[in-house]
């Protein structure tokens, strides 16, 4: 099939990374790693490192001790961070209180929520890696493909209503993440002891270097867009007639991860191109997946997502491209509905006689801190209950199939624990996302999670100046511009600049449907809400009927809001 515009099919070489190389002679994800983890020593090489990736982990050092343990001439404080995969963020009673005692046997206390409906073990030691990630996989979870150059976790609307359209999501998100996980065996040999005298091994759908870059996959009902489906590599829309499913519309080429300083990376939102029908989910989603794998950019990790693929390229080819690679011609969109985002945290009907309860899990990190005994509270309630706990995408945790009749006592052990009830949040509060940035990602330039609160106190100090105090308004903060809390979409975003300082973006739209734009370069930390400040005072004098805060900064534009100030 000869491309619209003329395009070739087939890249011009270029020069691999060190990645690809390594991936290339890995022997399937293999390496060294078995000897490395093996011996003695608290770090892995650096081949070790990006291996392990494929593996569910990331090594990682502690950031706040690392300047006064280099003066001491001590080494720094390694450890890593290991990541479940779960679709949809669907766990048993069984599996989250295992979960939560491996957090004590190999991990510092803490179960991490992330914004792609995971769990995080942080401070794993080198010597207990082997022994957590195997007692991941006794519960039947695994944290294989949960990182890497491969399709990672698969999200989807998580409230656990019972009816035709919610098991689909699921049901879907749970097919997809089975058929896309890697073949090779390297994992369970290296973690689980397999016996590796196997025969030789093929990728059907990788090959041997895998792909360019990371691939998300997210599942979304118009009803539901709590994951900003549209910010995935292949963002699927479910289209229903009544309770009779007519098929998927697939918006292709979503991401949010950029580099400071290089214009030609951006996030980007997917484009709805096709639909298939109802029986061609995943022949589709491997044709996509096999459209990164041929044409993403081998030879710049910065530009290797999927979303330059089509941006480069254009729409029309990427449609295309997708339909060779698919074998047939593809459907137009089909017509379908608005995204709206509904609110799912506190009591709620699943619609078959049980209940589930949303508690609201700040920055995602399940602790007990001081007087809030959250994990204490969460632990009880699903061991007692029963409760099958639900990852959301608001790094959020929704306890499934309770009975009504023990509501009191639920609540009174969450009160106990004095942990913030659903209807006692502010809505800044319920709707504010952040990374964990400092002191354990490499990556952070400042912080995220640690900041929430006092970022949170300024903005809310403004908005109440204003009479906004009860607006609803998604806040969105990451500690550089990797975007993992989805800071380039939603009404506000602060992006990590440098040490104490943020990029802050406006004008996206609550339900996710719109990049927001740059509206200051450095803002410090400090001055968060007095940047804000003319926005929010403007907002509240000129504002359209029903206008929400993102639409108003993207109604007047860069310019206009700059002049505010």
């Amino acid at each position: 099939m000869t491309p619209p515009d003329g395009l070739s099919l087939i890249a011009p070489p270029v020069k691999l990374t060190g990645v690809e190389t390594l991936k290339q002679t890995s022997n399937r994800l293999r390496g060294a790693l078995a000897e490395e983890l093996a011996a003695a020593g608290d770090q892995v090489s650096e081949d070790g490192y990006n291996l392990l990736k494929f593996h569910g982990t990331y090594e990682q050092y502690d950031r706040d001790s690392a300047t006064p343990r280099k003066k001491a001439g001590l080494e720094k404080e390694y450890s890593f961070m290991s990541r479940v995969r779960m679709p949809g963020g669907r766990l048993t009673a069984a599996q989250y209180l295992a979960l939560d005692g491996l957090a004590d046997r190999y991990a510092n206390a803490t179960l991490r929520l992330t914004t792609r409906q995971a769990i995080q073990f942080h401070v794993i030691k080198k010597h207990d890696l082997k022994s957590a990630i195997a007692g991941i996989n006794a519960t039947l979870l695994t944290t294989l493909a949960a990182c890497g150059d491969v399709v990672r976790n698969v999200t989807t609307s998580p409230a656990p209503l019972r009816d035709v359209q919610h098991a689909r999501l699921e049901a879907d998100a749970r097919l997809l993440s089975e058929a896309l996980l890697p073949a090779s065996r390297a994992y369970h040999e290296i973690f689980l002891d397999e016996d590796s005298s196997g025969g030789e091994e093929v990728e059907p759908l990788y090959g041997e270097t895998y792909l360019p870059r990371k691939f998300k996959i997210g599942i979304a009902s118009p009803d539901d867009n709590s994951i900003d489906v549209l910010t995935n590599d292949l963002g699927i829309i479910p289209v229903f007639d009544g309770q009779t499913l007519i098929g998927y519309n697939l918006a292709v080429g979503g991401g949010l991860g950029m580099t400071h300083n290089r214009p030609d990376t951006f996030p980007r939102m997917g484009s709805i191109l096709a639909s298939v029908g109802p029986d061609e989910l995943l022949a589709v989603t491997k044709a996509v997946v096999s459209l990164h794998r041929e044409h993403g950019n081998r030879g710049d990790r910065k530009r290797a997502r999927l979303k330059y693929v089509v941006q480069d390229h254009g729409e029309a080819w990427t449609r295309a491209e997708l339909a060779r690679l698919y074998g047939r011609e593809l459907a137009d969109p089909l017509p379908m509905q608005g995204f709206k985002i509904p609110e799912i945290l506190g009591w709620h009907a699943q619609g078959d006689g049980k209940y589930w309860l949303g508690v609201a899990v700040p920055s995602g990190r399940i602790a007990d801190t001081g007087s809030v005994k959250l994990r204490s509270a969460l632990r009880e309630i699903v061991s007692r209950f029963g409760a099958d706990p639900i990852v959301t995408a608001q790094q959020d945790i929704l306890l499934s199939n309770l009975d009504i009749v023990h509501r009191a006592e639920i609540d009174g052990i969450l009160a106990a624990a004095c942990v913030v009830s659903a209807e006692s949040l502010s809505p800044l509060s319920r709707w504010t996302l952040a990374c964990p940035a400092l002191p354990t990602c490499g990556l952070a330039l400042t912080e995220a999670e640690r900041a929430r609160g006092p970022l949170m106190a300024q903005i809310e100090a403004e908005l109440a100046k204003f009479g906004l105090e009860n607006e609803r308004i998604s806040l969105r903060i990451t500690g550089c511009p990797n975007g993992c809390a989805r800071s380039y979409a939603g009404d506000i975003g602060l992006v990590g600049r440098m040490p104490g300082f943020y990029a802050l973006f406006v004008g996206g739209d609550f339900v996710g449907t719109r990049l927001s734009f740059k509206l200051h370069e450095r803002v410090a930390e400090s001055g968060i809400g007095a940047a804000l400040a003319p926005l929010l005072k403007a907002f509240a004098s000129g504002r359209q009927p029903a206008e929400e805060f993102g639409n108003f900064c993207q109604r007047l534009g860069r310019d206009a809001l700059l002049e505010l100030v």
